[in-house]
């Protein structure tokens, strides 16, 4: 089963949404035990980095996160629950984050033709080879953020254009992030939720 964490700072229902739509057996959750025993856990996250982390640490779900990583089971976070992967934010002033991949998370700057919020769909383009990330190369995704990732090319999956490459893909092992909504993105993202689930069977996938 996946597990999406419950937190009330999230496109929660519409993650679910698209898993139910696939067939996908998962469960919406901030049960400590039932989130360790999941074969894959989904983070998501719409709004304010430090509202999310906030929300993660009242309900004591930060070292249940930090354990499941640990496990080597695979560990998707979309959009805002993708940067709380990171090790601080400095939207609203500094925040720490989750720590599970190093880098941190900063506004979009400024560019003339290119407004934030990044909202809207946009092309990734794909940095190294990846059987999760393979499947958005060269495809559109659908982005809603003001601020994004800055990490080692080693962690880097994919970017997008929008006056600089912004990152949209990552993964350090098991934890993988995506900037964009694949929830929200038609066939192309319930295609990777679709491989996201996969690699909850296959640990030749999870380990990358």
């Amino acid at each position: 089963m996946i597990v999406i964490v419950d937190y009330d700072t999230g496109n929660t229902l519409n993650v679910k949404k698209a898993l139910d739509y696939l067939a996908i057996d998962n469960q919406l959750s901030a049960d400590p035990a039932v989130i360790l025993a999941a074969a894959g856990l989904i983070l998501p996250g719409v709004g304010a980095f430090k509202t999310a982390m906030s929300a993660l640490t009242q309900r004591d779900l930060v070292p249940v996160i930090r354990q499941f990583a640990a496990t080597g089971k695979p560990l998707l976070g979309i959009c805002l629950g993708m940067q709380l992967l990171f090790d601080r934010s400095f939207e609203f002033g500094e925040t720490a984050g989750l720590g599970l991949i190093p880098g941190t998370v900063v506004a979009i700057p400024p560019r003339a033709g290119f407004p934030t919020p990044h909202m809207g769909w946009n092309t990734n383009t794909i940095t190294q080879p990846d059987p999760f990330a393979a499947g958005f190369a060269n495809q559109a995704t659908y982005f809603v953020h003001s601020y994004y990732v800055q990490t080692q090319p080693a962690y880097t999956l994919a970017t997008t254009d929008y006056g600089q490459p912004l990152t949209s893909i990552v993964r350090r092992q098991n934890i993988l992030g995506t900037q964009f909504h694949p929830e929200k993105s038609g066939a192309v993202g319930l295609a990777g939720l679709q491989r996201f689930k996969e690699m909850t069977t296959d640990a030749t996938l999870s380990s990358n």
